[in-house]
């Protein structure tokens, strides 16, 4: 047990840090391209489908929904990314594990929930 902050049985290993971030934007980044995809392909099977019959207004309002949605997701998956990003350049920093609001450690536990963490969670707004 680390005598400079009780509770932290262990240092964060960078290199264990980096593998679980890789692990996770390559994750991330299949799912942005899956999106991409399917975004694109619904968007030229929408134009074909319109010119091919009139669409009830209500079936205009639910693709314009789902479609709203799905770039809000992908919005969502970007900034996810760009966290794991940033995640990476605090284990190049030295910085990784440490709560960018009080200094202390971040619980390993929540890193591996949450390995982009840059707070604990008492410590989150």
């Amino acid at each position: 047990m680390s005598g400079r902050f009780p509770g932290v049985t262990a240092p964060i290993d960078p290199e264990l840090a980096r593998e679980r971030i890789a692990e996770e934007q390559t994750r991330v980044e299949g799912l942005i391209a899956g999106l991409r995809d399917e975004l694109g392909t619904s968007e030229n099977e929408d134009v074909s489908e319109l010119s091919d019959y009139d669409q009830h207004p209500a079936d205009m309002g639910t693709e314009t929904f789902e479609r709203e949605k799905d770039l809000s997701i992908l919005e969502q998956l970007e900034e996810e990314l760009s966290e794991l990003q940033a995640a990476l350049e605090r284990i190049d920093n030295g910085t990784y594990g440490i709560d960018e609001v009080t200094g202390s450690p971040i619980d390993p536990a929540r890193l591996e929930a949450l390995p982009a963490a840059r707070t604990n969670v008492d410590t989150e707004h």
